[in-house]
């Protein structure tokens, strides 16, 4: 089988807008006809973009051209999009948006148990690419402007959260959590005992645009467990609500 040659750096030129960005995108789709599709999509909603069709160049734009979001397919030529995220991840803190051609739910928790903010299987809706683009890229925001405001932090036992610098801590050790990993828990945390349905948190953290399988939750609550060594069976920290979802806080 022979992959398509990704576009030059002319071709790539050409995808980019001509309006005033909201944001850059690298999309690395091996499948020409796709990668083009995506940017013209994403291109609409005023978004530069640039594609590269392997995961060694993938990794090299990243590093120089730190995009917003990238949009990346798990079965790439030679590096595959496991490897590039996994890559990417000890330099960015970008959205990835994870896209695989096989149905099969362990490639969906691969890539995201690597880093991946998100999931899309082949065949999927320009459409709902571009909505989940833009529900990630409205995730509430510190603000700049107003009066200078309290620091807002939150304190369970040995864990600390600052919300605004986005820093978790365990016995005053720094937790490295992804974007969407401190988005989760920041939802929980800012109302403690507080029970969140797996609807609920998607919408705060996802959006309310948001379509897909809610058990996307269950995904990262365990990365984000596992991280904190929050057993399940006896969490100190993220608790199961049976019927309901998840809270935070120990006991009943």
């Amino acid at each position: 089988m022979h992959s398509i040659p990704a576009p030059g750096r002319q071709d790539r030129n050409m995808l980019a807008t001509r309006t005033a960005s909201v944001g850059r995108v690298l999309v690395v789709e091996d499948e020409v006809p796709l990668a083009r599709v995506v940017a013209s999509y994403l291109e609409r909603e005023a978004f530069e973009v640039e594609i590269v069709g392997n995961g060694v160049e993938a990794i090299e734009r990243a590093r120089e051209s730190a995009p917003t979001l990238m949009v990346l397919d798990l079965g790439l030529p030679g590096v595959d999009g496991v490897e590039v995220c996994r890559t990417v991840r000890t330099f960015s803190d970008c959205y990835i948006i994870m896209l695989t051609a096989r149905a099969e739910e362990v490639d969906k928790l691969v890539g995201l148990s690597v880093g991946a903010d998100d999931y899309l299987t082949k065949p999927f809706s320009p459409r709902e690419l571009v909505a989940r683009v833009r529900a990630m890229l409205r995730r509430p925001r510190t603000s700049l402007t107003g009066a200078p405001q309290e620091p807002r932090t939150a304190s369970f036992g040995p864990l600390s959260i600052d919300f605004d610098g986005r820093e978790v801590r365990l016995h005053e050790e720094l937790v490295d959590l992804t974007r969407t990993e401190f988005d989760v828990l920041a939802a929980l945390a800012e109302q403690p005992h507080l029970a969140f349905s797996r609807h609920q948190l998607i919408t705060r953290v996802w959006g309310a645009g948001w379509v897909g399988d809610e058990h996307l939750v269950d995904v990262h609550i365990g990365k984000v467990r596992r991280k904190l060594d929050d057993d399940p069976t006896s969490p100190v920290f993220i608790r199961t609500v049976r019927g309901v979802g998840y809270r935070m806080g120990p006991g009943e």
